[in-house]
């Protein structure tokens, strides 16, 4: 596998982890305590997404609530790096997600990438 910090280009790997809004780890909002980890991890870089309808295997549908200010909408957090680098976040996830949601990792290519911030300042 192609070094993807080092050529921004090459196989890598996408994780995405699939989560409610309201889900809380720790005592912290699971968006806040799953970036920060991802963070913490040194991955290339993580984008959380807040969906605005979606369902899970609860089968109840989570959409806005008129006169609320938050609901229990769906979040993705996404992270693109080296397959090596995720699969040790996944572990780390274990502890994590306790709860519930659902982990998923697919092979990608990367075609055009900053690389890491080392990588680039060097």
């Amino acid at each position: 596998m192609s070094d993807v910090s080092a050529t921004s280009r090459g196989d890598a790997a996408l994780l995405r982890v699939y989560f409610g809004e309201s889900d809380r780890i720790a005592g912290r909002p699971a968006s806040e305590a799953l970036l920060a980890a991802a963070h913490e991890a040194g991955l290339a870089g993580a984008t959380l997404f807040r969906g605005s309808l979606g369902f899970g295997a609860d089968s109840v549908i989570h959409q806005p609530q008129p006169f609320r200010l938050s609901g229990d909408l769906p979040m993705v957090l996404e992270v693109v790096d080296e397959r090596g680098r995720v699969d040790a976040f996944v572990v780390a996830l274990e502890g994590l997600l306790t709860g519930g949601g659902l982990v998923t990792v697919e092979r990608v290519s990367v075609l055009r990438g900053g690389g890491r911030a080392e990588d680039r300042s060097a």
